[in-house]
């Protein structure tokens, strides 16, 4: 299983790193950790010394209740990073965390090789045609409603069930806008309840049925210090403990805050399978 990420194929049948880079001032993890030229390249030399094979960067918080920002600002944010990025790094290979088709046509224009769109098309109808004309990897991520309003009360029939009758659906939308590289998130904490949450990474392994690479996103988000009554700060054992459940069930991608604690998870259960 491949991807052609700037006309390079990566192979994923050993799964890989996504190392995140959020250039947001309200991330819930790490937001205004980067907001100088220095800070960014220091973290981002340091994810791919540490084993990353993709940077995520994202210039819209998504976290749930984060303030909405415009078109101009996410971009005022965005350009200038991949810039200096493709500028220090020239082998690096960015994902754009972005929901907007306009934001991911003009990054990949500056070098992006992938977009990582939270709302798997729901929130920019032109999303998959532009997706479609640029012939680049497209991680579809399942979500309920939007980051304002995704977490209040979300309910389902069955989650499982009712997340593979939606990738089933804009896998065939994508395939018409003859998107080839096509990688399946399950979107951990977007419109799901703790319950929901577990449920999925339980029964991960059922969205092999598809035949493309998943990606898992767990990193230290709320499912994990909530469960345990800790902190997003105190949540990196607990993140390895579920990227390891993750592996165990077909997960191809893990995207991450610490790169070097995934990739001694990925290191150890693939000794033992």
């Amino acid at each position: 299983m491949t991807i052609n990420c700037n006309g390079k194929l990566i192979d994923l049948s050993s799964p890989k790193v996504m190392g995140i880079l959020n250039i947001t001032p309200d991330s819930f993890f790490d937001g205004g950790n980067y907001s100088s030229d220095k800070e960014l390249l220091v973290q981002t030399e340091k994810m791919l010394n540490e084993g990353a094979t993709f940077i995520d960067v994202g210039a819209y918080s998504s976290r749930p209740n984060a303030e909405h920002i415009s078109e101009d600002e996410e971009l005022k944010r965005l350009l200038p990073t991949l810039k200096l990025l493709i500028k220090n790094f020239s082998e690096i290979m960015i994902s754009v965390d972005t929901f907007r088709s306009n934001i991911a046509k003009k990054s990949v224009e500056v070098g992006a090789c992938m977009i990582n769109d939270i709302s798997g098309g729901t929130l920019d109808k032109d999303m998959f045609k532009i997706i479609g004309e640029l012939q680049v990897p497209y991680i579809l991520m399942h979500i309920k409603g939007t980051p304002q309003n995704m977490q209040k009360k979300p309910t389902y029939d069955n989650v499982v069930q009712d997340v593979m009758h939606y990738f089933a659906e804009k896998i065939k939308e994508l395939r018409q806008e003859k998107v080839n590289d096509i990688i399946l998130d399950v979107g951990f904490g977007f419109g799901k309840t703790l319950e929901h949450n577990y449920e999925l990474l339980k029964k991960l392994s059922h969205f092999k049925t598809f035949e493309l690479p998943i990606l898992t996103g767990v990193s230290r988000k709320s499912m994990l210090y909530n469960l345990l009554d800790t902190s997003a700060k105190e949540a990196l054992n607990a993140t390895s403990v579920a990227n390891t459940i993750a592996l165990q069930n077909e997960t191809t991608i893990l995207r991450v805050h610490d790169v070097k604690e995934a990739m001694e998870t990925i290191k150890i259960v693939e000794q033992v399978s």
